[in-house]
């Protein structure tokens, strides 16, 4: 090799090699920075809506560990109670109590004695919500006012209700938790994809206007997720087809989730004042997807529409998923549900 070859590739040695150095240095000082700008939880007091089972009880339990104190409601008292001893056995401190969430002066009322219980609040997070599974023309205005009113006006009214004290105090942070149906509209899900796409416009347009206080919020777009909700949802059209493929879908470990990995992303998200974080890779393709090449997307739906169960006389009534369980919705996948519904409180 002659001698301006030899030159030309020990610069290129060089030069390559302090790319390297220049690359690790960045990384190290941005996970320096990241640390730095860590949120600690240990002390704070998280409200968490729909607390008292699946995700919102994953959530509760994993912020108990970091040392939070906690505020967790749901609509009934016998579900809040047994969450609140599941919690103070893990050496929680929790306040419980009931609250629907749709109620605006109930909502800014319970807020209220959480600050005056605990004398601060530092995190809401908006987790209450419905499931409709079934074709459009089962659904009628009574259900999309339900998930209207659950994922659109519930987080609104809370949201109001603690941006006056996180504003007062100089900081916040709010995390709703919203869904890859709020990107997405996957068919036989129409009331629930319709107020999931609400609360995403909701939420980042609060991010946008609260940054200015030091109030962060985050969008959090879940996929899938193995919490034993289908028990819970409401089914409508041919019952028992349409929880069956529900159940199957969130059931299936290639689909779905397991609910305490996603409860850790989205802690995560909040220690790290993410703006969004949508989980799982299909749900980060699906999304991807959606943004590039929407009709194709919609072209997907269409074909995987044709696949799901048909409406049939009577469809318009609902039944709760555990009132509509058959052959179809047993069997070993299945059964990762039914044991998702043990341990989380969905019974």
């Amino acid at each position: 090799m002659n001698q301006p070859a030899i030159h030309e590739s020990t610069s290129l040695r060089k030069t390559l090699g302090w790319t390297l150095v220049g690359l690790g240095a960045l990384a190290v000082a941005n996970a320096i920075r990241k640390q730095m700008n860590k949120y600690p939880l240990e002390g704070k007091v998280v409200f968490i809506t729909g607390g008292s089972r699946g995700l919102g009880l994953v959530m509760a339990r994993q912020l108990a560990a970091k040392g939070a104190r906690l505020a967790i409601c749901a609509r009934t008292a016998e579900q809040v109670e047994r969450a609140r001893q599941d919690l103070q056995q893990r050496g929680a401190e929790v306040l419980a109590f009931t609250l629907d969430v749709t109620q605006r002066d109930e909502v800014h009322r319970r807020v209220q004695e959480v600050i005056t219980h605990y004398g601060q609040l530092d995190v809401l997070i908006n987790n209450a919500g419905v499931m409709i599974v079934g074709p459009q023309e089962a659904m009628n205005m009574e259900d999309f006012d339900w998930a209207m009113n659950t994922h659109f006006w519930a987080p609104l009214h809370s949201m109001q209700a603690v941006i006056p004290h996180f504003r007062e105090r100089g900081e916040g942070r709010i995390v709703n938790i919203a869904s890859i149906g709020g990107k997405i509209a996957f068919p036989h899900l129409l009331p629930y994809t319709a107020s999931k796409f609400a609360l995403v416009g909701l939420s980042e347009g609060m991010h946008a206007e609260l940054k200015k206080y030091n109030i962060h919020v985050t969008t959090v777009s879940p996929n899938l997720t193995r919490t034993g909700s289908p028990r819970n949802v409401t089914v409508k059209g041919d019952a028992e087809a349409e929880y069956a493929w529900f159940k199957i879908s969130d059931s299936a470990p290639w689909l779905a989730q397991e609910v305490e990995s996603a409860a850790a992303d989205i802690l995560e998200a909040l220690e790290y004042g993410k703006s969004e974080v949508v989980l799982t890779a299909t749900g980060k393709a699906a999304a991807l997807l959606q943004g590039v090449m929407p009709g194709w997307v919609s072209d997907a739906l269409v074909l995987v529409d044709r696949f799901l169960p048909e409406n049939i006389e009577g469809g318009s009534m609902g039944r709760k998923g555990h009132d509509s369980e058959s052959a179809r919705s047993q069997g070993p996948i299945a059964a990762l549900t039914d044991k998702a519904a043990m341990e989380n409180n969905e019974l």
